[in-house]
Order: C-alpha cells, then structure tokens, then sequence
C-alpha cells in the first residue's frame, strides 16, 4: 500500500512539472512574439519618422571662384526638401547646373538631414565678342562679368569657332612669351584670316596660312624695328601676310606706347 502511494505521489508530481513547464514554455513563446512586435512597431515608426524628417542642413562647397552661395541657395528655394528620402538630387543637380557660372556639379544625400552640394566654377579664358565668354573647353557662355577681377583677352570671329580661337591663342601665345608679349585682343575673320593686338598695342596681320612661321618671323625682326624707329614714331601695325618680308605702319608717339 505505501508502495502505491508513492507511485502515486510521483506520478502527481511529474504532472505538476510538466504542468509548469508547458505553461513556462508558452509565457516565453508569448513574450518572444510580444517582443519582435514591439521591436517591429518601433522600427517602423522609427522609419516613418526619418521618412518624414526635413533636410535641414545643406552644404555648399567646391571651387566657387564666381558663383556665390546665395546664388545656389535661391536656385533650390522653390524645391521641396521636407522630407529627406523623397528629396529628388537629379532635380537639385539640373537646377544649381543651370546657373551661368557652374560648369560641373554633384549632389548627394547624408542621412539623417543632410544635403552636400559640390560644385566646380567654369575658367573665363577670354570674352567672345563682345557679350559672351569662352570657358577653359573653348565652350561660349554668358555671365556676369562684373565678379570677374582680372584682365582677359577678347576673341571675336564667326559662330562656331570658338576652340579654333582659344587653340590659336594658346599656342601664339606660347611663341610670343619669348619676347614678354602677350595677347589683347584676337580677330578671325568670316574669310579665315586672323589679327592680333599685342599687349603692347601694336597689331599684327597674320593672314589665314603659316601663322606660326609669321609670329616667329615678327619676333626676330621686332627688336629691331623697335631699335630703328625715330623719336616721335611708334609701330602701329606689323604686316606679315608676304612670303619673304613684312609691312611696317607707324603711328605718332604723341599716343602713350603700351608696355
């Protein structure tokens, strides 16, 4: 009899255990699942938070020798930056490229409020007759000139040939650095034929071949038409458009000559 007892006892006892284990085991499996939804509500209403956060930080740099930083700022005012992830950086990019001094552009996101826009100002090489520039691509553009602080040269010549101008310089320019001279002025005709100022005010009248033989030949003779000329002459315009020689004209010296 105490024998079944205890059997009896036991048996009690084992149910029991597996009475609490089974409700353990469904209060951790209650808790796991109460705790991945809490996790999943807070992410997504984390996510929807950032979703709907303003950019409120933009950043401006880059090499900005003439755009100034209100200019881009106005240039992306009427564009909706409320919300970070629906932010369009194509639409930024196309609107702050627009600008007449931008030549190159780049636009990015940081998350969680940021945006950083870059930019590249186009080099004025020269101006192009009269009311545009040409860029360091031999590209025509218009501008505001005034932000401009230094001296240029001025091209004019036909539509169309504003890298055959900007090459023609930069290589003249190359061959007339041997005397100290420089270029302030470059004409190329509807027929070809190219004219040059120096900076010293005296023209050259090269024609529309060999003009790089012609420059080399003015700089050997130059020093010496400088050396021979009378007192109260100065050169006005060489000629170089022969095959062998060159034409002299000479203008009064009342005119203060250019250095």
């Amino acid at each position: 009899m105490t024998k079944k007892k205890e059997q009896l006892a036991i048996t009690k006892n084992n149910e029991e255990t597996l009475h609490w284990s089974f409700w353990l085991g469904v209060s951790f499996f209650v808790l796991v699942i109460v705790a991945i939804c809490s996790l999943g509500w807070f992410v997504t209403d984390k996510m929807s938070a950032d979703e709907s956060a303003p950019v409120t930080s933009v950043v401006i740099s880059g090499e900005m020798v003439y755009t100034h930083k209100a200019d881009i700022e106005q240039a992306i005012e009427s564009i909706n930056l409320s919300n970070f992830f629906n932010v369009d950086v194509n639409q930024v990019q196309n609107e702050v490229a627009n600008l007449p001094w931008v030549f190159s552009v780049s636009v990015r996101k940081k998350w969680p409020n940021e945006l950083k826009i870059y930019v590249v100002d186009q080099t004025p090489i020269a101006y192009w007759n009269g009311d545009f520039l040409i860029n360091q691509q031999g590209v025509a553009f218009q501008a505001d000139i005034t932000r401009i602080q230094h001296p240029l040269p001025a091209f004019y010549g036909p539509e169309g040939t504003e890298l055959v101008a900007l090459d023609n310089y930069i290589n003249l320019s190359e061959l007339l650095n041997y005397r100290a001279l420089g270029i302030d002025e470059l004409v190329l005709s509807e027929r070809f034929s190219w004219q040059l100022t120096l900076n010293d005010g005296v023209t050259l009248n090269l024609g529309r071949e060999k003009r790089v033989q012609r420059i080399q030949r003015f700089m050997d003779v130059y020093p010496l038409i400088k050396k021979n000329k009378k007192a109260d002459q100065q050169v006005d315009y060489v000629d170089l458009r022969y095959d062998t020689g060159l034409a002299v004209g000479w203008k009064p010296s009342t005119e203060k000559e250019r250095v």
